[in-house]
């Protein structure tokens, strides 16, 4: 069981600014939880994402002395993956590829043909640097725009990655729009027919669909979960109204009520929980 904590997609959507010192003091008591993986922070521009200008601020900030946790840094073109890559602390490189292409267009203002290209340009980079790369798979479960959309049609962009040899794809559910009901075909659909592949579900939520959605993607064999403390956030390039992240303490919650060992520091996870009230005002 892997779970991926992401205050990055938690605070990107942010209008007041975070000051760093406050970043990097949250992110450090995360650090302390044992978390598989930190999505930390984002080598995009600032102008897209002003919230995350201070990334390389933040992650020099970062104790990394005391923690086994691997930090994944989110990228949007070929520049942003070179300047990540350059950061040896940095385990991830992430880059979403959309099944939609109107959403590609308005998230990285490249097309699907464009995007595809770019991404095999980063996993290249990654195989040179010893970085893995994160393919998070975005409208992975549907669209609001009328683009084509089947479990085939994702299979076909997870058969593209494959030959490229990519080894994580995270299944994400930009909007909110999955349901239990589209979930688990897909997870089921895909994990067997792409062994050499880790899936993950990046499951953004309303506050009474997290636990069937979660169920789901557990059931069809997904042991790879993204979640954000307080289920704060969301995608600023995917709707005016912020579906929530995935929150965290709900899948610790649902992986102890079913048995299944997190691996994470009780006391420290309380410490930022409480840490996250400070930071997100909640």
């Amino acid at each position: 069981m892997k779970l991926i904590e992401c205050p990055r997609d938690a605070m990107q959507g942010l209008t007041e600014f975070i000051p760093t010192a406050a970043k990097i003091s949250y992110l450090n008591a995360l650090l302390r939880v044992g978390f598989d993986t930190l999505d930390f922070g984002s080598f995009v521009s600032p102008k897209a994402i002003p919230q995350l200008r201070d990334t390389a601020e933040v992650l020099a900030g970062l104790d990394l002395s005391q923690t086994k946790t691997k930090l994944l840094a989110i990228v949007a073109n070929l520049r942003g993956a070179e300047t990540a890559a350059a950061h040896p602390e940095i385990q991830y490189i992430g880059f979403p590829l959309s099944v939609s292409e109107t959403f590609q267009l308005r998230n990285t203002n490249k097309t699907i043909p464009e995007a595809l290209a770019e991404l095999a340009a980063m996993q290249e980079l990654c195989q040179k640097t010893g970085k893995t790369l994160v393919t998070y798979l975005s409208m992975g479960f549907g669209n609001p725009y009328g683009d084509p959309w089947s479990p085939d049609t994702v299979a076909e962009f997870t058969q593209r990655l494959a030959d490229l040899d990519v080894r994580v794809v995270a299944l994400s559910d930009t909007i909110g729009a999955s349901t239990a009901a589209t979930i688990e075909p897909l997870f089921r659909q895909l994990i067997p027919a792409f062994p050499g592949i880790e899936f993950g579900a990046h499951l953004h939520t309303t506050p009474g669909t997290w636990r069937e959605k979660v169920q789901a993607a557990y059931a069809a064999g997904c042991r790879r979960f993204d979640g954000a403390l307080g289920g704060i956030g969301g995608c600023p390039m995917a709707a005016d109204q912020l579906t929530g992240n995935m929150p965290t303490e709900n899948l610790v919650a649902y992986f102890s009520e079913i048995g299944e060992k997190t691996g994470l520091d009780s006391k420290a996870f309380t410490e930022a929980w409480q840490a996250a009230g400070s930071v997100f005002h909640f």
